[in-house]
């Protein structure tokens, strides 16, 4: 019996597994029963039942001794170690807590998990079509397939196993085989998945009833994510915030004070304390380093004192030490409180392994394998495999089913277990699976019985009394709004440009919008001005909450993990979005009223403006909420998007500004009564007009002029409410023409506030029912058009077995396949080789922070010559990623100085495309096959002079080289849906290859990520690449040390960009060991090489020298300086090894521009999400702006109408933008991040080929738009007409792709863009002529900002080839009727009249002496001189203006692309 387990398991009875607590309180929950001295003194109590992990507890007929039981006295034996993590260095903090935890007598969580015959089935097979957008109407097709039922695929297959409290389970697997989803499973993680058969127990509980508790059982996922503008302490501070218990000990009196304890030790926990005033960053925002953000994923994970905690590879992109440190971190708190822990890792070292008390290996998800870790490795040598000596155990484990990594021990070649299944068979036979399976009584248990009802005594004392006894949650519902509340203005101003562009931008607008309406006059010219300016307020207002769609999506998934950690309900987030709205809108609201109002002129009383600022607030809130809860309801960007665009559009038409209310048609009126925007629109012209006289001037006027002053017969025309012979209207009558109501006003504000609560309980109802990402197994996604050369994967046929391989020394994965049809010799013949020496001298890198200059690099040295596979290795943060960066010339910020030399000469302008460089992340275009993408680097990068057969010819190669002709035809997809991690990683390195890099390759962690077999499979491979000549850097985290022997010279940095070694590494690692131990930090015997040099450098074996120091004064270092020197001296004396052609990228520019245009091309004809959401905008908007204004007649009131209509076809540009901007972004990442930096094309082909791939689906889009629209309006069916209005509307779809393209071209990103848009588009559709006629915009802007405006062109050349012929015919109420002076026919009264100022009016009883009847207008012509449009061929002018603004927009999206491109930087 092992005395760890005997005091461990004391320790668990006495102290109950209690947690970790702070100054009195446990943060695992509490600790109970009797304290921790009297368990020690008790001894004879000290008793214990096995655990499996435990291997001497097997008897000889291979059953469990379960009456062993060991009694110690103190004063015989020593107190053994409670843990295999004792020299964990925060260990004593852990045991310290514990003790305090003891003395309020706190209840245990301990809890276990266990599950039998559990099967897991995911929706979809191993592969999926990608429909294009032909392929997708094949209805025939469509149809067939639809009526198959979806196919079931099999994710995990009937495991089983048993992690008891204070054990920690390893879960082994190849990517892909199930691990993430077995974790899934014992998180109780279930959505998404088709099927969940079998049993899985939390202590007593079925999985239904631990549903209640899921802050207790959490899973930390591989991703990181984060608000990327918080802080690392800003977000444990929310985390630690929302897990303070309800009951603390006497001596800790508030909240804050575990909170913070609590804090700082996670933080310690994990070694990242000098983080905290750090931003956590993303690919994007500049933060932490990606090591870093790992430590914060984990640690905030272990804020949540959980009672079973699942880690999926957390160690990704962590060094060995910290790794380890991690594991050991685990290992320490699993012991001392009882966790129950499983975790699943790639590339595990054995310094990780051992810590484990069991494993559970998977595979394509058999599980073959389950039991105590000390005999998985010899129940596999049993069946006939060998595991190398160094080799780590894990990695051999997850290797047995791969032909090309498995060795098999001599003389049983033919018999070991080939398959999966064979080996769970085998394993099933054994007494290993025999003993583990008396665990799964466990639930049944009296011990799981009573951890788990003092489980839900702990959880209930912890939890706050003012919660629901359901509830998951740990803190009051006023703690988490405020938490909430105070984490959103974090963000709020952690995100300070955005915030700034927003209040800016509001300024802006209200000043432009104030002068375009300025000192609007009091009598009828007035009115319509007025209304304009209050519609304006309310349109501005709705603009700026578009925005709000985009952000719900960006924080989306951060907000899914958090709602899984139970740290808050999801009202509270609703609730804190809300508090960081009121004071940003009061600030924006009260700019804009303030400016706009006043100068505007509109009603100069404190109570008129008081009603206008606190209405456009309302609206503000209102609309936000609406958009948010769009945002909540949709799964999907696309769909979001989709009906935001319509339902902005909806409320703007049914304001009642653009069509009064009596005018709607019955089929939409509805739209009107739900539009929070017709309500205010009311409120505001109430407000205004209430209570006025409006006097009737100029053409409401009739008749007017010289000679008519006598108002006795006169009469008003076109003014609304006007009643017939008056010459004034009351504000009142004319709100009647409306039909609105002054009464209505504060009826009319609480509606408003009705509609923002009820989208508030739709954004929490739709918040509290978000899905994480749904549990569908990674498949491939083959494009529709290459059916045909997948068959292979869509049989998914069962994989012959490849022949065996006796084993001999050494022997190991390699990356032979025995698929491989090409001779190695012949591979390895056409890879090219390299002459070019790369050193680097003196090298300093520094960067400018808010907190004064900062080296990240610190007098760096080294070279790689031809042959040379080099190590770059260090602590995360180290500067490992930086140097890469700074050699391959990718920075295009900071400071550069020292020396970086080929061949003994400055890097040339080809320096960049003749180096290789992989990134650590994988990126590509998503919807281009693994081949188009090789073809397209190759077809780009290699000399120009090469002929084009020869470089696909290359490509072929390649495919063969990196085993990849299997997915060859398959697109590159995203996670989850296309190429798996792996195989992202090797099409990032084969792009690199196709390229022929001639001088080096740089690889940025290669390994990261990918499992020990992927990992060596690619070192190996690197190992070939430099054994024919080629020179290879590499970075690189974890090595086992089966790895690091592949590596010829190591240069190692510790923080600060320091070096610490570098030279060779010698045979075994000889040279570094003996340099270390020279310098008093000899690696232990056993001890992985790589792992050790990490610790003694960063970790706790450093014995606080200063190893940069050390290294400074060593006789190494002179030599390095020394050598340095003489290579580029001899390098210099030499003909370069490679030549520089002097130009910057390979191929010519028209050669560039036809590759990446086609690229776009086949990339949009495969998306169609974007393809359709584009066209059911169109689609939508032409039918819903058609039926709304329906058969327009040909009435005064009318010819408006035919303005508003065509005015509304402009508003289908802010939708289409809005989802064609993020599209344009991510494609310019892929750019500049990747391919700009290789210098693979030219940005002039890269701006070509996405504004060219857009033309046929904007020819489309405006067909689509045109035909539904134009006749359902009732406009002339005259081919020539309608075919000019057509030529008008598909340029009008060139300019706005244009304009959209140049805002995305300069914007940082898509939620910036997203807010630019609003700004550009008001102030085009403010000075098109329509919300305010010429003749009334102010002078300033009249002779520039409205002849630079397209809008201005499009509407007034669509009005001209639409309106212009059109006889006008007036309605009863709009003829001005007046009696004439003396017994005068009408026409003797009017005759100067209409020979003058009234020329233009229809008089249509001219004999009559009494009653005139005057029409404002005859002809559309006449109505249209009003809007300065005086002749029909100002309709082709303008339509040839329309055409150069297309071209010029497209210029726009050039010239602001030059703008954004940067030079990276050189060593000076």
């Amino acid at each position: 019996m092992s005395t760890r387990d005997s005091w461990r398991n004391s320790w668990g009875s006495g102290y109950g597994g209690g947690g970790l607590s702070f100054g009195g309180t446990s943060a695992w929950g509490a600790g109970g029963g009797d304290t921790i001295f009297r368990v020690l003194s008790r001894t004879s109590e000290r008793q214990s039942k096995r655990r499996s992990g435990i291997i001497s507890g097997f008897s000889q007929d291979g059953i469990y001794e379960e009456d062993d039981i060991s009694v110690y006295s103190e004063r015989d034996i020593p107190l053994p170690p409670i843990s295999k993590a004792e020299d964990w260095a925060l260990m004593p903090d852990v045991k310290n807590y514990a003790e305090r935890g003891e003395k309020d007598h706190f209840k245990s969580k301990k809890l276990g998990i266990t599950w039998k015959n559990l099967t897991v089935k995911g929706l979809g097979s191993d592969a999926a079509f990608n429909e294009n957008v032909a392929s997708q109407f094949n209805v025939p097709r469509n149809i067939k397939e639809g009526r198959q039922p979806s196919p079931l695929n099999t994710i995990i297959d009937d495991s089983h196993g048993c992690v008891k409290p204070g054990e920690m389970l390893l879960v082994l697997g190849r990517p892909g085989s199930g691990c993430t989803t077995l974790l899934k499973m014992l998180a109780n993680r279930r959505n998404g998945y088709a099927q969940v058969e079998g049993d899985i127990h939390f202590g007593s509980m079925t999985a239904k009833e631990a549903g209640q508790y899921r802050g207790q059982i959490v899973m930390n996922t591989e991703e990181e994510l984060f608000f990327p503008t918080l802080t690392v302490r800003q977000t444990m501070d929310f985390a630690t915030r929302m897990k303070v218990p309800y009951h603390k000990f006497s001596d800790q009196h508030r909240d804050k004070d575990f909170q913070q304890e609590y804090r700082d030790f996670l933080l310690k926990a994990m070694g990242i304390t000098h983080t905290s005033a750090t931003k956590i960053g993303n690919e994007y925002v500049r933060g932490v380093s990606g090591g870093e953000r790992k430590r914060v994923s984990i640690i905030e994970t272990l804020a949540t004192r959980g009672s079973v905690f699942c880690w999926d590879n957390s160690t990704r992109g962590l060094d060995a030490s910290t790794a380890l440190q991690y594991t050991k971190a685990i290992r320490a708190m699993t012991d001392v409180v009882g966790l129950s822990t499983v975790v699943s890792l790639y590339q595990a070292g054995n310094g990780i392994y051992d810590l484990f008390d069991k494993v559970l290996v998977l595979d394509e998800g058999k599980q073959i394998f389950y039991g105590p870790r000390e005999q998985a490795r010899p129940f596999m040598e049993e069946l006939g495999f060998i595991c190398g000596d160094g080799a780590n155990v894990a990695d051999f484990l997850t290797g047995v089913t791969v032909p090309t990594e498995r060795s098999v021990r001599p003389g049983f070649e033919t018999s070991f277990p080939r398959t999966a299944i064979e080996i769970r068979d085998d394993y099933s036979r054994s007494d290993i699976k025999a003993i583990m399976g008396k665990e799964y009584n466990y639930p049944q248990t009296d011990e799981a019985k009573d951890n788990t009802k003092e489980f839900k005594e702990a959880v209930a004392w912890d939890k706050d009394k003012s919660l629901p006894k359901q509830s998951p949650l740990t803190v009051s519902f006023p703690k988490q709004v405020k938490a909430c509340v105070v984490r959103q203005y974090q963000i709020v101003w952690g995100d300070k440009p955005t915030f700034i562009i927003k209040q800016v931008a509001t300024l802006v607008q209200a000043l432009v919008v104030g002068s375009l309406f300025y000192k609007s006059s009091t009598d009828s010219s007035g009115l319509f001005s007025k209304s304009g300016a209050l519609f304006f307020s309310l349109l501005y207002q709705a603009l700026m909450a578009l925005s709000e769609v985009t952000d719900s999506f960006a924080g989306r998934p951060v907000l899914a993990k958090h709602k899984a950690f139970a740290f808050f309900h999801p009202a509270a987030f609703c609730i804190a979005q809300i508090a960081a709205d009121i004071p940003v809108l009061l600030f924006q609201v009260s700019q804009f009223s303030l400016v706009l109002y006043f100068m505007v002129s509109l009603r100069l009383s404190a109570s008129a403006f008081f009603i206008y600022w606190v209405t456009l607030l309302a609206i503000a809130m209102c609309i936000t909420a609406v958009m948010r809860a769009i945002g909540a309801v949709f799964s999907t960007f696309d769909g979001a998007t989709k009906l935001s665009g319509f339902w902005f559009s909806a409320l703007i038409t049914y304001t009642g500004y653009f069509i009064p209310k009596n005018r709607m048609h019955p089929w939409f009126v509805w739209i009107y009564w739900i539009d929070p925007l017709s309500y205010g629109f009311e409120i505001l012209l109430a407000n205004e007009v209430h209570g006025q006289t409006i006097p009737c001037v100029n053409n409401n006027l009739i008749p007017n002029g010289p000679g008519y002053t006598d108002s006795a017969f006169q009469s008003c025309a076109g003014v609304p409410g006007a009643m017939q012979g008056a010459t004034t209207v009351t504000g009142d009558q004319y709100l009647q023409a409306f039909s609105y109501k002054h009464s209505h006003l504060w009826r009319n504000f609480g509606i408003i506030w009705a509609w923002w609560a009820f989208f508030v309980v739709v954004t929490i109802v739709a918040t509290s029912n978000w899905k994480e990402m749904a549990g569908k197994s990674g498949f491939l996604v083959i494009p529709r058009e290459n059916a045909k050369k997948n068959t292979q994967l869509l049989q998914n046929d069962e994989e012959s077995q490849a022949k065996e391989k006796p084993a001999s020394r050494g022997q190991l994965a390699t990356l032979d396949s025995s698929s491989s049809s090409m001779d190695e010799k012949t591979i390895e013949n056409q890879l090219i080789s390299n002459t070019s020496v790369f050193t680097w001298k003196n090298l300093t890198y520094t960067v400018k922070t808010p907190s004064g200059d900062r080296v990240l690099l610190d007098n760096v040295q080294g070279w790689v010559k031809p042959g040379m596979l080099g190590a770059l290795m260090g602590s995360s943060g180290a500067g490992k990623t930086t140097l890469l960066d700074v050699l391959a010339q990718r920075k295009t910020e900071g400071t550069i100085t020292g020396s970086v030399l080929v061949d003994g000469r400055p890097t040339a302008v080809s320096f960049q495309r003749s180096a290789g460089y992989c990134e650590q992340l994988d990126i590509h275009e998503p919807l281009a096959t693994v081949r188009e993408a090789l073809e397209f680097s190759a077809l780009l990068r290699q000399c120009g002079t090469v002929p084009k057969e020869e470089k696909l010819k290359y490509v072929d190669t390649i495919i063969n080289l990196l085993e990849m002709q299997d997915i060859e035809h398959t697109l590159v997809g995203r996670t989850g849906a296309g190429l798996s991690v792996e195989q992202r990683k090797r099409l990032t390195i084969g792009v690199e290859l196709v390229a022929k890099p001639s001088i080096l390759i740089f690889l940025d962690e290669p390994t990261s990520g990918l499992d020990g077999q992927a990992a060596f499979n690619t070192l190996r491979f690197l190992r070939k690449l430099a054994a024919v000549g080629q020179a290879v850097l590499v970075t690189i985290h974890q090595p086992s040390a089966l790895l690091f022997k592949e590596f010829d010279t190591l240069l190692l940095l510790a923080r600060g960009g320091k070096t610490v070694y570098f030279g060779d590494i010698g045979v075994e690692a000889s040279t570094l060991k003996e340099y270390f131990a020279r310098n008093g930090a000899p690696c232990p015997k056993g001890v992985n090489p790589a792992e050790h040099m990490i610790d003694v450098v960063s970790g706790s074996a450093s014995q606080g020298k200063d190893w940069n120091q050390i290294w400074l004064e060593s006789p190494e270092h002179k030599e390095v300086s020394v050598e340095v020197d003489r290579i580029n001296k001899e390098a210099a004396g030499k003909p370069p090894g490679t030549l520089d052609d002097g130009r910057e990228f390979a191929t010519p520019l028209w050669e560039q521009t036809k590759l990446v245009t086609h690229r776009m091309n086949v990339a949009l004809f495969r998306n169609t999400d974007y393809i359709n959401n584009k066209f059911a905008l169109h689609i939508g908007s032409a039918l819903f702006n058609g039926f709304t204004f329906w058969k327009i007649g040909s009435s005064v009131q009318e010819l408006q109408l035919k303005l508003f209509t065509i005015f509304n076809f402009i508003f289908v540009a802010p939708g289409v933008i809005n989802q064609l901007q993020p599209l344009f972004i991510d494609r310019r990442d892929i750019y500049e991040f990747r391919e700009k930096k290789s210098k693979m094309y030219s940005w002039i082909a890269f701006v070509t080929g996405l504004i060219v791939s857009e033309f046929p689906y904007l020819c489309i889009c405006a067909v689509l738009y045109f035909a539904p629209w134009y006749y359902t309006v009732g406009f002339t069916t005259d081919s020539d007409k309608a075919g000019a209005t057509f030529f008008v509307m598909l340029f009008y779809e060139f300019i706005y792709t244009g304009i959209g393209q140049f805002v995305a071209a300069y914007a940082p990103n898509a939620v910036f863009a997203s807010l630019v848009n609003p700004a550009l588009i008001t102030v085009l559709v403010s000075f098109c002529g329509v919300l305010v006629p010429y003749s009334q915009l102010q002078e300033f802007w009249r002779y520039w900002m409205y002849y630079l405006n397209p809008f201005n062109y499009l509407v007034s050349s669509i009005l001209a080839f639409t309106v212009f012929d059109n006889v006008v015919q007036c309605d009863d109420h709009e003829f001005a009727v007046f009696n004439t002076p003396n017994s005068q026919t009408c026409a003797e009264y009017l005759a100067p009249y209409l020979a003058g100022l009234g020329s233009r009016t229809n008089l249509v009883n001219p004999e009559a002496t009494s009653g005139c009847r005057v029409c404002q207008y005859r002809y559309g012509s006449d109505y249209l001189s009003t809007l300065n449009i005086d002749d029909y061929d100002v309709g082709w002018r303008d339509a040839g203006i329309v055409v150069i603004f297309a071209i010029s927009s497209y210029v726009m999206v050039y010239l602001l692309m030059k703008l954004r491109t940067k030079a990276t930087k050189t060593a000076e």
